[in-house]
């Protein structure tokens, strides 16, 4: 149980493609090596809140249910994929926390408690809390993907982070799909400029808070930024990373997977 006094951290995270990670692919080595070693630097929390790539709504969705169920939400992939267990517990106590928490910043929130968990919750967390015994909860994006909105939502959930809650934003800083489906090896500049173009961002400790934010809201003037994101589902889930804390970020990861360079970010 960590320290009272401390703030649980805040992790964005590449979660990869599909179930590869989970299925031993080579390209996602590097990824899942990362999110075992990251796992023990963190704070054991009593609690994981998760905002995945893979889920929109037209309103803030809460999963709300003692025991949600896995969506397998892919396609193509070998029988074992269809097979993956995570038994992990919800927290209708914490869904409803967050619901308040939500609505007490005038952002229209609602409970789910029927949906279950996307890929984009239980690939990464199986690695790195295979036991599988931390109650979590999931945050939908909102299907407007107005990057302002995302920001705003992060902000309303400051308040979990002295609650033991670690919150975690799964995504992918390139997301061109098509890109990584052509299996180019050449050295792709675009992906490149645009993660030094976001790493500086996230990092830069001499950026003000207000700057940082209105970098990332105006992220779509960055270098070759519709060349990663040619839709920006799988950028918004730091946006409410960042948002929840409003300062500087670590960078934990920076490396290859499925062929494109791609990073992850500690908030302390």
């Amino acid at each position: 149980m960590q320290n009272s006094n401390q703030l649980c951290p805040v992790l964005f995270i590449p979660h990869g493609g599909g179930p590869l990670p989970l299925l031993g692919d080579e390209s996602h080595l590097t990824l899942v090596s990362f999110l075992k070693e990251i796992t023990p630097t963190l704070a054991l929390p009593s609690s994981i809140l998760i905002i995945s790539a893979h889920w929109e709504e037209e309103i803030v969705t809460i999963t709300s249910g003692e025991r949600p169920s896995l969506i397998y939400d892919y396609y193509g992939f070998p029988d074992e994929a269809y097979k993956l267990e995570y038994p992990a517990p919800g927290n209708p106590v914490l869904a409803k926390r967050i619901f308040s928490l939500l609505q007490a910043s005038g952002i229209e929130t609602q409970l789910d408690e029927q949906r279950g968990f996307d890929h984009g919750m239980f690939v990464p967390l199986k690695i790195m809390f295979p036991e599988a015994e931390i109650p979590c909860v999931q945050l939908s994006l909102l299907k407007n993907l107005n990057p302002e909105y995302h920001f705003k939502l992060g902000k309303a959930l400051s308040k979990l982070r002295n609650e033991n809650t670690l919150i975690i934003g799964s995504g992918f800083t390139f997301h061109n799909m098509q890109a990584i489906m052509s299996q180019n090896s050449d050295i792709d500049f675009k992906n490149e400029e645009f993660e030094q173009w976001l790493i500086d961002t996230c990092t830069n400790p001499n950026y003000s808070p207000s700057i940082r934010e209105r970098k990332l809201i105006e992220w779509n003037e960055a270098p070759f930024a519709r060349y990663c994101h040619p839709r920006e589902e799988h950028l918004l889930p730091l946006h409410v990373c960042a948002g929840v804390t409003g300062f500087t970020a670590k960078l934990v990861f920076e490396g290859k997977v499925a062929g494109k360079k791609t990073s992850a970010y500690l908030w302390n």
